[in-house]
C-alpha cells in the first residue's frame, strides 16, 4: 500500500468518519448520551482487553512449555493489541474495528487471510562467530587462555555439570 493512501486514510478519511458519526449519532441520542456511550464503550473494550489478553497469554505460556512456537497466539495477540490501539482512538468506527476484533472467530477468518497473503520472510538476526572457514570469531571478553583453570575451579559452571559446555567448545573438546 503506497504511503500516500496510508496517510489519506489516517489523517484525513478516518476522522471525517468519525466526526461524521459523532454528529449523526449526537443528533438522534443528544450530546450527553453520545460522550457516555463512548466513554462506555472504551471501557467494555478495556474490560475485554484485559480479559482476552490474559486468557491468551496463558496460551503462549502453555505452548511455549510444551515447546511449541506459540505463532497461531502471537497473531491474536497483535490483533488483540491492534483492537486496544483502536480502542484508544475516540470513536464510534475506531471502537466498532476494535470490538470487533475481539471475537476470536473474526480474528482466525482475517489471519488466516493475512497468512495467505502476506509474505513472511525470515531473517537471521545472529548469524553466530563461525566463520565459513571454520574459524571462531570472539571478542576479548568472550574467551579465555587458559581453559584448565576453569576446569580446576569448582565454583566454575562447567566443571560440575557436563551439560553446560559452551557453545564455543569443539566436537572433539565435547567427547572428552
Amino acid at each position: 500500500m503506497p504511503l500516500g493512501l496510508i496517510i489519506l486514510a489516517c489523517f484525513i478519511l478516518l476522522p471525517t468518519i468519525e466526526i461524521y458519526l459523532f454528529i449523526e449519532v449526537g443528533s438522534i441520542i443528544g450530546a450527553i448520551p453520545t460522550i457516555l456511550l463512548t466513554v462506555a464503550s472504551a471501557a467494555a473494550g478495556t474490560f475485554m482487553l484485559r480479559q482476552q489478553g490474559l486468557s491468551l497469554l496463558m496460551r503462549m505460556r502453555a505452548e511455549m512449555d510444551a515447546g511449541r512456537v506459540p505463532s497461531h497466539e502471537m497473531m491474536h495477540a497483535a490483533m488483540i493489541v491492534f483492537a486496544g490501539l483502536m480502542l484508544l482512538i475516540p470513536g464510534f468506527f475506531t471502537d466498532a474495528i476494535g470490538l470487533l476484533l475481539f471475537i476470536p472467530p473474526l480474528r482466525e477468518v482475517i489471519g488466516s487471510y493475512l497468512a495467505r497473503h502476506v509474505k513472511v520472510q525470515n531473517i537471521n538476526v545472529n548469524p553466530g562467530y563461525r566463520r565459513q572457514d571454520g574459524t571462531v570469531d570472539l571478542n576479548e571478553d568472550e574467551w579465555s587462555s587458559s581453559r584448565h583453570g576453569e576446569e580446576d575451579d569448582p565454583t566454575h559452571p562447567r566443571s560440575n555439570d557436563p551439560e553446560q559446555i559452551s557453545p564455543w567448545t569443539s566436537d572433539d573438546d565435547k567427547r572428552r
